[in-house]
């Protein structure tokens, strides 16, 4: 197993890099095997990733599973992180921030993991039909019960992390943050530097748009991929943005590196308590993200990304409408929302 620089978040201290484990059951097309997705996730604690990230919704619980059958054997070498609020009610998504469905959805977690403990816990979403105090009290019971270790959320604004840290410290907001995403950077990135919380970035390379990965009538044919539901991701909005990432390409070739790894360095030079946790379902492209730690594009290369990337650059929403409706970071002013 090799060792990677680490990172600490909040008590935890994982590897730079982290796994974010989403598509290797869920929102972008087809799945990989079981057998697929078991060797990925093992060569990722190999290479030394030492933190995985999953939550009950995705694969509608699969994912969960997955890790259980590939590498709980393994438990020792990685830090688990997993999430409850989203999750399937009745066989639909749905989203229930009270302290019953939290319970329920934990205890399911931990059966479907095959432990008794989840190391860092987040609240998915907000559910606004709750006040989060009660989330909040109803996962530090959990971690009182030792079912949990640390609190997180997930796309959460600022105020509702302080109304949160005032009920329970939080160790981890995540949220999505990339060089064509950075709404953080309105107010989480400095509560959470004020507070003692660490961040962590998913979708750290944009869904793909990072990491070369995105083309021209990608979705054809593609049923069950979130994006086509995103307007940045399509028609001529897609065309639009794939200029900003042609320029970007050309700008990772020139210092000798992959999209990717630019993508991830940008993320990582953004601060010591910011942790990326790219996805991906290819073993070749897990080790070409964890390339990104050795790499220093250097100050004016960083400059040049946000010159590529400059504000109102990326074209469409982010999110599509009922999406966004779940999510309480705080937007841009001309920000587009579907």
């Amino acid at each position: 197993m090799t060792a990677l620089p680490t990172r600490t978040i909040g008590p935890l201290t994982v590897s730079a890099i982290g796994l974010g484990c989403m598509n290797l059951n869920h929102a972008y097309g087809v799945p990989p095997s079981a057998e697929e997705g078991g060797r990925l996730l093992n060569r990722a604690l190999d290479l030394g990733v030492t933190l995985l990230d999953t939550a009950a919704l995705y694969g509608a619980g699969q994912n969960e599973k997955l890790i259980r059958t590939s590498v709980m054997h393994r438990r020792r070498d990685f830090t688990l992180a997993s999430k409850c609020v989203l999750d399937m009610y009745d066989g639909k998504r749905g989203l229930n921030g009270s302290p019953a469905a939290i319970a329920g959805t934990l205890d399911a977690a931990l059966q479907r993991l095959g432990t008794d403990h989840i190391d860092l816990y987040y609240l998915h979403r907000l559910d606004r039909n709750v006040p989060i105090e009660e989330s909040v009290g109803a996962l530090a019971r959990a971690r009182e019960a030792g079912k949990i270790g640390a609190i997180g959320l997930s796309e959460m604004s600022a105020a509702t992390i302080r109304r949160a840290h005032a009920v329970h410290p939080i160790a981890a907001v995540q949220s999505e943050y990339s060089p064509v995403v950075r709404n953080p950077e309105i107010a989480v990135l400095d509560t959470c530097r004020a507070l003692g919380i660490g961040f962590v970035a998913f979708s750290p390379v944009a869904r793909g748009l990072l990491c070369d990965a995105v083309h021209d009538d990608v979705y054809e044919g593609v049923a069950h991929d979130i994006r086509r539901a995103m307007p940045r991701f399509n028609g001529d909005n897609l065309r639009h943005n794939l200029h900003a990432v042609a320029a970007f390409n050309a700008l990772a070739a020139r210092i000798g590196a992959t999209p990717a790894q630019l993508a991830l360095a940008w993320v990582l030079s953004r601060g010591d308590d910011i942790l990326p946790i790219p996805g991906t379902r290819s073993i070749a492209h897990l080790e070409e993200d964890l390339g990104a730690i050795a790499l220093d594009p250097g100050a004016d290369v960083l400059a040049e990304v946000e010159t590529i990337f400059a504000p109102g650059t990326i074209k469409g929403a982010r999110y599509s409408a009922a999406m966004q409706a779940q999510i309480d970071t705080e937007t841009f002013a001309d920000e587009e929302l579907a």
